[in-house]
């Protein structure tokens, strides 16, 4: 049994006399409850009424709220067609009465009320509908449909939207409704007459709702928020709603779906179509544009509804005027629209949690949810008041000095003090959201450096430039572009790299103004293009990274490889389209990439942590999209067979260190057990299924996408190189590293690690590349094989110059070369250089003085390689580097100037190389 409603806090009469006179014919009521009556009646001609009429029942109601509202809502439930319509206003008089008074009482809470009036308009629409289609289904207007489809309408969807959708509905508020159907529940044949038919219902069924009879109405209800709504019929096909959307759909319109949702008919048809529209609705970029649609419609329905004027208590539009309840949802939506599509957390349909997730994810100060929330609570509750007096679809407060006395005793307080709160409130929320939309324009100080005006001058005929928005956009964004190049240390350097930048933009919309909105950006940007010539082009093929540096993450400690494959396969799970997910992993990739680049730019790392933060993402990469590269091909061949596959990197990958340029060397290995065939509906033999599994792999990490491609993948370290198969078989691999491989081979399996794949296979692998390994061998005969290696090499690359760090004697590729010998002769199962030279020790190739000497080189080796590679994506020329890419250089090596380095450089190549050569030579002599 539940409990009598509670009366915290009291209406006043306005009307003493007709308050009494209507609790005098309510009887079994508390005294308080008799005095909430009193107080309620006396100040609300529509409660007053609505109180006498529903007297006998209403005195039971409130000693049993809440059973009372389920006692509305059962009934409803049970109603037969013919007494449909009575039925629903005999509900909804009570349902009104009910909240009502439970409102004013303070005995539900504002969320409680709205919800109670969502679900039962919901309730009413959904019978409504269900009875219209089941009288088309009986009379043949159909087709195709039994009564068996009545439990889902037919397919007939009805989404609920604005404060309906959000489950905020008001108390005398029209229904937002947009009405589809399924159209893949009839034959193509019978689509006109099955639209033909969901229009009438629907027709119908909004005559059942709003029609005024002797019993009143039940909802008014509204259609008009449908695609193209002057021209399209009040029902129409989901095919042709998302066709709309996709083409046409505006902002407005996503700003709207964010509170959409199915509430009636075919339920599940309707969440299919929320799905399929939630890339219109929630875009995968930080959507700053959104921003100033969001104040250009403000302005627009200001105008339209003449709700732009100066606060003014009576009269005042609480819902569209200055500082009202549209201000604070359009605040909520914007940012969620914003930050929605990268972030699943903040797709929430109420106001108050949304502003609650934008708190909690960062995205709004604590502080203005808390004060927003606060105001849109009392801003709805003066709204409702408003309302009750007349049950009025209003939201003006009144103009006479009785139409806001009566408002302000039903919230037991005075006029003067109703509207003294109003006018703290209203500006409050005007100061707070104001800014947001429409910032104060800012003009930053003259710049005091000459820029080439030539350069200006042709900006606006570039592409991110040549519509009218972006230009507009740009223009804001001007001055503060040139006074913060101005005070770079070579602004015209600067200059030409920010133009080289805005040259290669396609577009400049969402990036202009994601930089007006997070200015601090800009000094992001000025010093990625007046350092990394590499990292600004990617930038301008691939703007939208910048949405990371805004998540808040972005300067944080490296989360690790487990972390990253973690996250990936998370947001790849998400999708279940293939095209989608690779999309999603080449995005993702893409901003990850950058972290590290603009990380090791500014020197949060150094190239050696670069290096591995390289080689864990591209590591997570591979083992994210593994599964769903297999779940795709599985489709159509089976599941692979025997145990599957496991991906081997080798190279710098295997060792856990590449560059932001580097190829993947990979080998596939696979295991079939005993199987020789897949099980799919079109089977393979084992070795095509793998060769072709392999290539979809390569093909799902190097295809160019919309988003461009992942990495590119070499596979020539594979047995037999390239005249092998693409896959190899387990039982091949182990066959051919021990009787058929190479010295190299071995070599290059000192670097080798399992990156993705099947957990046996993978402990397999290792384990028997360790017990490899371990095997002894003559040092003299691999010896022999390195020098010839070595002759090979510089026979086949000369290096470009001093600035190639990587190619010729003493550079990268040749301590690599020697430290993969010292790992050989050793045993050891270590990847890295610096193990592999402790092992050259081990092995008597090297003294200890000796193998530090090549560490240090190497070291200085990898950091220019690891830079050059970050400023130009080749071998630099010091020269042409600049003065920004030329700090960053001699920062990353740790020398003052670039002369020191040049120096430092020259004479590490020389002494490597001559400790390398002296070790090889002497190798060869004891071989011969």
């Amino acid at each position: 049994m539940t409990a009598a409603l509670t009366v915290r806090r009291m209406p006043r009469a306005f009307d003493p006399e007709l308050g009494a006179e209507t609790r005098e014919k309510v009887s079994d009521v508390t005294s308080e409850q008799a005095e909430l009556i009193a107080g309620t009646a006396g100040s609300s001609p529509y409660l007053k009424g609505l109180i006498e009429q529903e007297a006998p029942w209403l005195a039971e109601a409130l000693q049993q709220p809440d059973q009372a509202l389920s006692d509305v809502m059962a009934a409803v439930r049970d109603l037969e067609p013919a007494q449909l319509k009575p039925g629903l206003r005999l509900a909804k008089r009570r349902m009104a009465v009910l909240t009502a008074l439970a409102d004013l009482a303070g005995a539900w809470p504002l969320e409680k009320v709205t919800a109670a009036l969502t679900d039962f308009a919901a309730l009413a629409a959904d019978m409504a509908a269900k009875a219209e289609i089941a009288a088309l289904i009986r009379r043949g207007k159909l087709p195709g449909l039994t009564e068996e489809d009545i439990a889902t309408a037919g397919g007939l969807i009805i989404l609920a939207m604005g404060k309906m959708g959000a489950h905020e509905l008001n108390y005398s508020s029209d229904i937002d409704l947009i009405v589809l159907f399924d159209e893949t529940r009839f034959d193509p044949g019978d689509f006109y007459e099955a639209r033909h038919g969901m229009v009438r219902a629907t027709r119908n069924m909004c005559a059942a709702l709003s029609d005024k009879t002797a019993d009143g109405y039940v909802f008014r209800t509204d259609l008009r928020l449908r695609p193209d709504p002057a021209v399209t019929p009040v029902c129409m096909a989901t095919e042709a709603a998302e066709r709309y959307y996709e083409s046409l759909g505006r902002t407005w319109e996503r700003a709207a779906y964010i509170k959409a949702r199915p509430c009636a008919g075919d339920l599940a048809a309707g969440q299919r179509f929320l799905d399929a529209l939630r890339p219109f609705v929630w875009r995968r970029h930080l959507d700053f544009a959104a921003i100033q649609d969001a104040h250009d419609m403000r302005l627009r329905i200001r105008e339209n509804k003449g709700t732009g004027g100066g606060l003014s208590i009576p009269g005042h539009d609480m819902k569209l005027g200055q500082g009202g309840i549209r201000e604070i949802e359009f605040f909520t939506q914007t940012r969620q629209l914003i930050a929605g599509g990268r972030d699943p957390d903040l797709r929430l349909r109420g106001t108050v949690p949304g502003l609650a997730a934008l708190a909690e994810k960062g995205w709004v100060p604590a502080d203005v949810a808390e004060k927003l929330t606060d105001h849109y609570r009392a801003h709805r509750e003066v709204e409702h008041r408003i309302q009750m007096v007349h049950d009025a679809q209003t939201h003006k407060v009144p103009q006479s000095e009785d139409g806001v006395a009566r408002v302000a005793c039903l919230m037991g307080i005075d006029s003067a003090e109703l509207t003294s709160d109003l006018t703290r409130r209203l500006s409050e929320v005007h100061e707070l959201t104001e800014g947001f939309f429409a910032p104060g324009q800012t003009v930053a100080p003259a710049p005091d450096h000459a820029f080439d005006q030539k350069i200006l001058a042709r900006w606006p005929s570039y592409p991110a430039l040549r519509s009218q928005r972006a230009r507009r956009i740009f223009d804001r964004l001007r001055p503060e572009l040139l006074s913060r190049l101005s005070r770079a240390a070579q602004p015209s350097e600067a200059l030409v790299a920010l133009d080289g930048f805005l040259s290669g933009l396609p577009a400049g919309v969402q990036l202009f103004s994601l930089f007006e909105a997070n200015p601090q950006l800009i000094d992001l940007l000025i010093d990625i293009v007046g350092t990394s010539h590499a990292l600004a082009m990617h930038l301008s093929r691939n703007a939208s990274v910048f949405d990371a540096v805004i998540g808040g993450s972005f300067f944080d400690d490296w989360p690790g490889q487990a972390a990253l494959q973690a996250e990936l396969a998370q947001a790849l799970s998400a999708e279940s389209d293939y095209e989608t997910q690779l999309d999603l992993a080449r995005r993702w990739c893409k901003e990850w990439h950058f972290r590290v680049g603009v990380h090791h730019l500014r020197g949060l790392i150094n190239s050696a942590q670069a290096g591995q933060q390289y080689a864990d993402l591209a590591g997570a990469v591979i083992a994210a999209i593994l599964p769903f590269v297999a779940a795709q091909f599985a489709q159509k061949h089976g599941r692979a067979p025997g145990r599957g596959a496991a991906v081997l990197g080798m190279g710098s990958l295997g060792a856990g260190r590449i560059n932001s340029q580097s190829d993947l060397d990979v080998i596939v290995i696979y295991d079939p057990l005993d199987q020789d065939m897949s099980d799919g509906s079109r089977p393979l033999a084992t070795r095509t299924y793998y060769a072709r599994f392999t290539q979809a792999l390569i093909t799902a990490l190097t295809a160019p996408m919309s988003q461009g491609r992942l990495y590119e993948v070499d596979m020539r370290l594979r047995p037999s190189g390239n005249q092998g198969p693409v896959a190899t078989s387990w039982a091949s691999f182990t066959n051919y590293q021990r009787n058929e491989a190479w010295v190299w081979e071995h070599l290059a399996l000192t670097r080798a690690r399992v990156v993705a794949g099947d957990a046996g296979l993978a402990k397999d692998i290792t384990d028997f590349r360790a017990q490899l390994l371990a095997e002894p061998r003559d040092p003299a005969k691999v010896l022999k094989e390195v020098s010839e290696m070595r002759d090979r090499l510089a026979a086949a690359k000369a290096p470009a110059g001093l600035w190639d760090a990587k190619n010729g004697p003493g550079r990268l590729m040749d301590i690599e070369l020697l430290a993969q010998t010292g790992a050989l002769l050793s045993g050891s199962v270590q990847r890295d250089v610096h193990t592999g030279l402790d092992g050259a020790v081990a092995a008597g190739l090297l003294q200890v003085a000796e193998a530090q000497t090549l560490k240090d080189c190497y070291d200085l080796c990898w950091s220019v390689q690891c830079a050059a590679r970050l400023l130009s994506g080749k071998t630099i020329e010091a020269d042409k580097i600049g003065e920004g890419g030329t700090a960053f250089l001699c920062r990353a090596t740790g020398f003052d100037d670039v002369e020191q380095l040049q120096e430092a450089l020259q004479n590490s190549y020389t002494t490597a190389a001559d400790i390398i050569g002296r070790v090889v030579e002497e190798g060869t002599d004891g071989a011969q």
